[in-house]
């Protein structure tokens, strides 16, 4: 067929691009739902057979996606990488600009094999902490580290979706597949020029916030304390080795009632651990206590009974993280089996393990007397205790949680996760087997080691994005089939005419970037890399050079916040549409730039 020649499925085709374009920018249905419009509509017009319609299902890179999903999910369970955060701070120091390259290249190296929404999602805590400890404004760190998140994922062949799809999109074409690190030379690149530019010119472009300003996704954190005004922190005191040899017994109770103080966990000289302390329990010699307060009644406390204040949380920093444990509201639901008891009748704190810091009730907040509050239906108790904990209290249905319960971490099984990974990488670098088979096989491992259940994977996996993975991919295929792009590479063509190299490319790289702006990156993706492999072929370019200038240049969404990441980072960074634009659009310009100086010198275009 004539690449000129003009037919009746090739405007069919067209038309379908046209409209499944129009949808995407429009959002008058779903981003899945125009996939699935897609596999429906295609093998009803005859452009595609329905085996083909339906092929995208059991490719190699939705399977891949897949696997890739619940092998993040399965590190995430672990917190293993929550561990990554403080060798990475010792690295970083008091310096913001040290700060930004060191988390901003730990996520870079995370999003290079797990979602980038993923990895920036796993250190937005972290960053807030450093930003309240360092007295650094929020919104001069979250872009720079979440911009990294996303050119992370151009460092492997399976750091974001359209890389994980390129491979099969080339298929047809005959083409020799990328490497797992193919790509490596060119998203280290682009992520070390993103991090230069925020070091030397980020003060120009990012806008002055606050020191410390979490924005609006800290709304109930700030509700919490507004409500709990005298809850205070938490710190961590060593009783002295002579505490209880010229004194009476001093238990748990008697530093509530007298210092407004809460000892949630003790540690004896023998180390064994008490995460849940019930108010008759007495203070031991030698002793390593966690207390909840306002900082000058733990300090008026500590001096009156001559115990030392450590400088931060050191035995029970694991059981403290925000990974283990935390503070909960939770109201005393209308059935509860607790109405009409106190906390001491009920054996609250043998029976749940938890430890109540306060209680509220008619718009006030009791500090003392708990253990003899006698509860009614409505009353919220500000409980401290592991994630487990809560988990096993929401089951019993006493009690009314008004924030979710933080899900149930299993930092034991960190090792093993992170052995299934580097087998998965084996598998691929070392056998070169396939990455859907390799990817797949570590998921599979993860779930067998019981590092996550098989619900939870499930769960874990974003079916809104392999359905429009899924379904897009009979519309690449119907693209290609149909000669419809070779008869718009051909036009194309004849239109520009004769061009280098290097400037087909760099319009190739504006043109994706345009796309992934508007819509999806992987919509883009399957849409142009059939057009762009057969506009390199007549131009005599090489085609598989400017089908990885597309996977990557779907990458190139910097400028809006319509990525996952930018979204995420927006709330709490407090920041505008014309912020991104402003720091976005310099981003995006370095990005094509780098991008085709590192194809120039490395595969030599």
């Amino acid at each position: 067929m004539e690449a000129n020649v003009l037919t009746t499925e090739m405007i069919l085709v067209m038309s379908m691009i046209g409209l499944a374009v129009f949808l995407f920018i429009a959002e008058w249905i779903r981003v899945d739902m125009v996939a699935i419009l897609m596999t429906v509509t295609l093998p009803l017009l005859h452009l595609v057979t329905p085996k083909e319609a339906f092929s995208g299902f059991s490719s190699n890179a939705v399977i891949s996606i897949i696997a890739v999903i619940i092998i993040g999910a399965g590190l995430d369970k672990t917190g293993l990488i929550n561990r990554l955060v403080k060798p990475v701070m010792k690295v970083a120091g008091n310096s913001s600009s040290r700060v930004v390259i060191a988390m901003g290249a730990t996520v870079a190296v995370i999003s290079s094999f797990m979602q980038n929404i993923g990895a920036a999602a796993l250190f937005l805590p972290a960053i807030k902490r450093v930003s309240k400890s360092m007295n650094i404004s929020l919104s001069q760190m979250l872009m720079p580290i979440g911009f990294c998140a996303i050119l992370g994922g151009t460092i492997t062949l399976v750091g974001c979706s359209p890389l994980i799809l390129l491979n099969d999109l080339l298929a047809p074409f005959n083409l020799e597949p990328f490497g797992l690190f193919d790509v490596s030379p060119i998203g280290l690149a682009l992520v070390g020029s993103g991090i230069v530019f925020f070091i030397f010119f980020g003060r120009f472009v990012l806008p002055k916030g606050k020191a410390g300003d979490s924005g609006s996704s800290d709304e109930s954190i700030k509700g919490l304390e507004s409500s709990y005004e005298h809850l205070g922190d938490p710190f961590e005191l060593k009783v002295p080795g002579n505490f209880t040899d010229f004194r009476d017994p001093l238990t748990i109770k008697d530093i509530r009632e007298k210092y407004l103080v809460n000892v949630v966990a003790i540690a004896g000289r023998d180390g064994f651990k008490f995460i849940s302390v019930a108010p008759d329990m007495e203070i031991r010699s030698d002793a390593d206590i966690v207390v909840y307060g306002l900082q000058e009644n733990v300090e008026k406390m500590a001096k009156e009974l001559g115990i030392s204040i450590k400088d931060s949380l050191d035995v029970f920093k694991n059981e403290m993280s925000a990974a283990i444990s935390g503070t909960i509201e939770a109201v005393v639901a209308p059935r509860s089996d607790l109405i009409g008891k106190t906390l001491k009748k009920a054996h609250f704190w043998e029976q749940f393990q938890v430890n109540p810091l306060a209680i509220y009730r008619s718009d006030k907040a009791f500090y003392s007397g708990l253990s003899d509050f006698v509860l009614r239906s409505g009353d919220s108790i500000l409980l401290q205790g592991t994630w487990e904990r809560f988990k096993i209290l929401q089951e019993r249905h006493n009690f009314i949680f008004s924030t979710p319960v933080s899900e149930v971490l299993k930092p034991e099984k960190a090792l093993i996760s992170g052995c299934w990974l580097a087998v998965a990488l084996v598998m691929i670098i070392i056998f070169k087997i396939q990455l859907s088979v390799a990817l797949m096989t570590g998921a599979f491992g993860m779930i067998v080691c019981r590092v996550l259940t098989i619900d939870e994977a499930y769960k874990s996996v974003d079916w809104r994005t392999i359905f429009l993975l899924a379904g897009l991919i009979p519309l690449g295929i119907a693209t290609e089939k149909t000669g419809a792009a070779a008869w718009i590479a051909h036009t194309l063509l004849t239109l520009i005419g004769d061009v280098s190299p290097v400037v087909l490319l760099t319009a190739i790289a504006v043109l994706s970037t345009f796309f992934t702006l508007v819509i999806s990156n992987v919509g883009a993706t399957v849409l142009l890399v059939p057009l762009v492999v057969n506009m390199a072929m007549a131009a005599g370019v090489d085609p598989r050079m400017a089908a990885l200038v597309v996977g990557l240049a779907t990458s190139n969404s910097f400028m809006l916040p319509t990525h996952q990441v930018n979204a995420l980072y927006m709330g709490p960074g407090r920041y505008r549409s014309v912020d991104f634009i402003k720091a976005g659009g310099i981003m995006t310009v370095l990005f094509i730039a780098v991008l085709i100086g590192m194809l120039y010198l490395f595969y030599g275009i």
